[in-house]
């Protein structure tokens, strides 16, 4: 029998980041896959800069970089090519420290994350291996079996499992878990291509709002395109795999040669949301727990973030520093948000997927008058956790900023888990406290070069001092003492 801390079932990119992230704490980890391959082919094509963030603190940063690309702009345009919304996205930077949209390659990617496991000895994958099922022990740990190629069961004891399995997960299908369903049902022909002649190709992301036929055409990584095509009620999504209905479809954008396709498939779009993210030892991330449309790219995003959450708070509880029960924050923090992208992301597929031509006209007049008032539309406001290890004022819950100087990030600087940053040394005098990873004042040598910065932070928070947690969301801020003393209660919970 395999004993373990946690067992990871999937090891995709919400897997593979999990994994990394236990790892890094050193913890026993077993990462199952039962595909014998990274799947070559990209499926998700954005993150955003929080995730970017998360690359860098697990040291992948260059990696990542070397696959991805800024995307410069996002429209919307009518069947006219009539621009009816445009975000500008090139010379942004935001609070996580880089540009908000990154267009990625997914297969390079998951292996850059994969490689990364072999730094962490503590951590074991396996390949080609599938989850059977688990059943609980004595209440302290999950018996999971496991099954390679030669389908000879193998026993694993793990104190939690985590399902990243994906839509059609094992890990909730196990625990015959419902989803709350938001009734968005659109299937689409996806598209991906190599570009063979990068001027012929969009140098932006739009979305074609065409009643006839609404069309995405977004960048990927650096030389690839995707065209995704709405499949209209009555038609035949077969008819959309045939090679000379694609060769249609990309006549208006490029010409013959001017791209490879390497992939093409029917996707639905839906919009679903589990209605219990753990169960016991159990925990489902990713889009074992949720599934959003693509139309605002966050699908992957939210299940890094899924993937953050969990590993800094099974880091307390793995090490004793906390009760089970801090696990239970983990769905009350993170599915408000999750449902508040899963939404933002309806109401823009609603907008493109508008297929009443005279509903469409409205919709078209409507956009391009508000454009000719001169409004510069922003993207949406990036939405916040829900109630959790969190105090209950401003700035609580915000993305704390990670500043740059002469090149040095602020969270490399400080590094991993928690940190209270305080204005004086002598604010944070005789503070001992597990919790927290990182216990500095601006005088300090490591904080000297990001004062100024962190100084006018502090005043606008209306505190001596600031408290981060491991995933760099704000806990409160006030004074150093009493903010010490309620984290540790919040998360002891």
């Amino acid at each position: 029998m395999i004993d373990t801390d946690v067992l990871i079932v999937g090891l995709g990119p919400v897997g593979a980041t999990l994994a990394n992230l236990l790892g890094l704490q050193g913890f026993r980890v077993l990462a199952v896959e039962r595909d014998t391959t990274v799947y070559p082919l990209p499926r998700a094509a954005h993150f955003d800069a929080e995730i970017m963030r998360v690359w860098q603190g697990l040291g992948i940063l260059n990696e990542a970089m070397a696959v991805s690309r800024r995307a410069p702009a996002y429209e919307f345009r009518n069947a006219k090519g009539e621009v009816l919304l445009r975000y500008d996205l090139d010379e942004v930077i935001v609070a996580s420290g880089f540009a908000p949209a990154w267009m990625f390659n997914q297969p390079d990617l998951e292996r850059a994350l994969r490689s990364k496991l072999v730094d962490y000895p503590s951590v074991e994958t396996r390949i080609g291996v599938r989850f059977e099922g688990f059943e609980p022990t004595d209440g302290d740990a999950v018996l999971a079996t496991i099954t390679d190629a030669t389908r000879k069961p193998e026993a694993v004891k793990a104190r939690y499992v985590v399902g990243c399995d994906g839509a059609s997960s094992a890990v909730r299908k196990a625990l015959n878990i419902a989803h709350f369903d938001y009734d968005f049902d659109e299937p689409w022909l996806v598209i991906d291509a190599q570009v063979k002649r990068p001027e012929a190709v969009p140098t932006l992301n739009l979305q074609i709002c065409d009643p006839k036929r609404p069309t995405t055409c977004v960048l990927m990584g650096p030389g690839r395109h995707r065209w995704e095509f709405m499949i209209r009620p009555g038609e035949d999504p077969q008819h959309f795999l045939e090679d000379r209905t694609i060769a249609e479809l990309l006549t208006p954008w490029v010409r013959e040669g001017d791209v490879v396709i390497d992939r093409k498939a029917v996707y639905r779009f839906h919009g679903l949301v589990a209605k219990e993210w753990r169960r016991g030892r159990v925990i489902l991330a990713g889009d074992a727990a949720h599934q959003t449309p693509p139309f605002a790219g966050q699908g992957m995003c939210s299940g890094i973030r899924d993937a953050v959450n969990i590993a800094w708070k099974l880091g307390h509880v793995l090490r004793g520093e906390a009760r089970d029960t801090l696990l239970d924050t983990y769905q009350s923090e993170r599915e408000p948000h999750v449902r508040a992208v899963t939404e933002t992301a309806i109401a823009m597929g609603r907008v493109v997927c508008t297929a009443d031509p005279e509903a469409a006209a409205q919709r078209d007049a409507f956009m391009l008058a508000e454009r000719a008032k001169g409004a510069t539309p922003v993207p949406p406001a990036e939405p916040k956790p829900g109630p959790g290890v969190f105090m209950p004022t401003f700035p609580a819950a915000a993305i704390f900023p990670q500043g740059t100087v002469d090149e040095a990030r602020l969270d490399d600087v400080l590094g991993r888990g928690a940190w209270l940053i305080a204005r004086r040394a002598t604010d944070i005098a005789g503070i001992k406290n597990r919790h927290i990873a990182r216990i500095e004042s601006l005088d300090s040598a490591a904080l000297t070069p990001f004062a100024k910065k962190l100084d006018a932070l502090l005043k606008n928070y209306d505190g001596d001092a600031v408290l981060v947690r491991p995933d760099r969301y704000v806990f409160g801020a006030g004074a150093s003492h009493a903010l010490s003393t309620a984290y540790s209660a919040a998360v002891q919970t």
